[in-house]
């Protein structure tokens, strides 16, 4: 060793960086258990911390806080029934960025489950998820997969849409409830473009698949729910930490409420 890098070393407080380091960690996923390394160094960040995410990493490794809640997987809900209705053409064609808010939207649906996990023990989640911050704009929850359960967030999401001098893109798989002359009808009333994914090809719409997971990561995968009731409650209230106070590195470190806002400001 050099005498410089031994005198350089000398003077460096090793223990105690990495003793207030570790606690702020342990801190960040306490409060954030679906939170992996590199959105650790992001909520370091934030508190003005400056951490590599490699030195993160080993922290976290050694110390027994790595993520380990995307481990798990579990049957995906096929909503597809053939060809029962309109099938529209693929527009938007896995361009999943945008720089306008409520240009592209995507939806799904979802199947969540309570109790044991049986058959009588499950219900069906959907989204409209705004591409341009990935926010969860509108959802619903209900006991079964009908038209008007994937309609009623719909018709409050195009309540809530401001004017735009564009016009929207909603795009989904093609379950029945998509095919559907009722749904057709609201996008083709409001002046939206309806598009779908290929058959049998979910990355046609893979920010969905993607943000559904994070939200049973945060919920039913790791928490477990007496009834219907409290699965309700804890999905609401996930929304609202996802929504509010979850990070992402494509949003600068910053919530995809958090950064509508702070867009919305630089233009004003």
């Amino acid at each position: 060793m050099s005498s410089s890098s031994y005198h350089d070393a000398r003077h460096r407080k090793y223990q105690a960086n990495s003793s207030t380091l570790v606690d702020e960690i342990r801190s960040i996923r306490l409060n954030n258990p679906d939170y992996g390394y590199r959105t650790v160094t992001l909520a370091l960040k934030n508190k003005g911390i400056q951490a590599n995410h490699k030195a993160v990493l080993r922290i976290m490794r050694e110390n027994n806080l790595l993520c380990q809640a995307f481990n798990r997987r579990t049957k995906k809900y096929n909503s597809y029934k053939g060809n029962v209705g309109k099938i529209a053409h693929n527009r938007l064609r896995r361009r999943f960025k945008t720089d306008r808010a409520f240009q592209k939207v995507v939806t799904d649906v979802t199947e969540v489950r309570w109790g044991e996990q049986t058959v009588n023990e499950r219900a069906y989640f959907t989204a409209y998820i705004d591409l341009y911050n990935g926010e969860i704009i509108e959802w619903a929850i209900d006991r079964k997969p009908t038209v008007d359960f994937v309609t009623r967030p719909l018709k409050r999401l195009l309540a809530k849409r401001p004017d735009l001098p564009y016009r929207m893109t909603i795009h989904s798989d093609q379950g029945f409830q998509y095919q559907n002359h009722r749904y057709v009808n609201i996008l083709q009333r409001a002046h939206i473009f309806q598009s779908m994914s290929r058959k049998a090809t979910c990355l046609d719409n893979a920010v969905a698949e993607s943000i559904f997971h994070i939200l049973k990561v945060g919920t039913v995968h790791n928490h477990r729910y007496k009834n219907y009731k409290e699965l309700e409650s804890g999905i609401t209230n996930y929304i609202d930490y996802y929504n509010h106070r979850r990070i992402k590195a494509k949003l600068a470190g910053m919530s995809p409420v958090k950064y509508r806002e702070h867009t919305s400001q630089l233009v004003a």
